[in-house]
């Protein structure tokens, strides 16, 4: 198990393989269909009121039932993926396969997609803090941070090699 505190750099990224097994710990962002648009157009716009470089995002909702991940091949979700990694987006945490496009796109930023077991259970106590940060209109696909503490994961994408 390789151990990881947000932010993430560039050679912390560049360290990992395909099938390695990671926890993330720190700061991690939440956001699905609703949400990652809306990110991404603030990306366009520089008004993000908060620091991607070497953030980590997991695509999924938010609710006091707790977190899982979305499936990331979702139009909404994996088109946010390149302008986010753009952005100094390390870490994309979610489920499901990715186009090629998209695996090209991680590996020009120097960015992974990393697959978490769909465990709400498990995921949820791993979360120590949590605030809403974006599009509170939203409800539970607005953008949240957490505080976490190891939360597992493997890569499944680095340098347009899958799993």
């Amino acid at each position: 198990m390789k151990d990881l505190t947000t932010p993430i750099s560039d050679d912390e990224i560049s360290q990992l393989k395909v099938g390695d097994q990671i926890s993330i710990s720190g700061t991690i962002y939440t956001g699905r269909d609703a949400a990652l648009p809306q990110l991404v157009e603030l990306i366009r716009k520089d008004e993000v009121p908060f620091d991607l470089k070497g953030a980590a995002i997991m695509h999924t909702a938010f609710s006091d039932a707790g977190i899982a991940p979305t499936t990331s091949s979702k139009l909404e979700i994996e088109s946010s993926i390149e302008p986010l990694s753009k952005a100094g987006v390390k870490i994309h945490i979610g489920k499901g396969m990715l186009s090629e496009k998209t695996a090209d796109a991680l590996a020009e930023n120097n960015s992974i997609f990393v697959i978490t077991p769909p465990v709400a259970a498990l995921l949820t106590s791993k979360v120590l803090e949590k605030k809403c940060v974006l599009f509170e209109n939203e409800g539970m696909e607005a953008v949240f941070e957490l505080k976490v503490k190891d939360i597992p994961g493997i890569v499944a994408i680095q340098d347009k090699k899958r799993i």
